[in-house]
């Protein structure tokens, strides 16, 4: 997702920037406010792609933090399986 945002976002920015170029040479006064459009669309994409990163370090350190609770629950389950096959293996049942 973060690689997809960056990208677009950069795309966009990009193609913002060539439009206010592009008018601001003309001497259209809407090309400054597309000038300062395109540099708030880079920090809100950099606000996200920070978001963005803080989220994925966020579910690495989770992950790593609970996986040993993995191995205790597949333990856990593991032995519940054990004990029904054993009520299930009783004589005349």
């Amino acid at each position: 997702m973060r690689g997809d945002l960056e990208k677009a976002g950069s795309h966009a920015r990009a193609a913002t920037q060539k439009a206010a170029g592009s008018l601001k040479a003309e001497t259209f006064a809407i090309g400054a406010a597309l000038d300062h459009v395109a540099s708030r669309w880079t920090d809100q994409v950099r606000s996200l792609l920070d978001a963005c990163a803080h989220i994925s370090n966020h579910l690495d350190f989770t992950k790593g933090a609970h996986a040993g609770d993995e191995v205790y629950i597949s333990t856990v389950i593991s032995k519940i399986d054990t004990l029904d096959k054993g009520f299930d293996e009783r004589p005349g049942h």
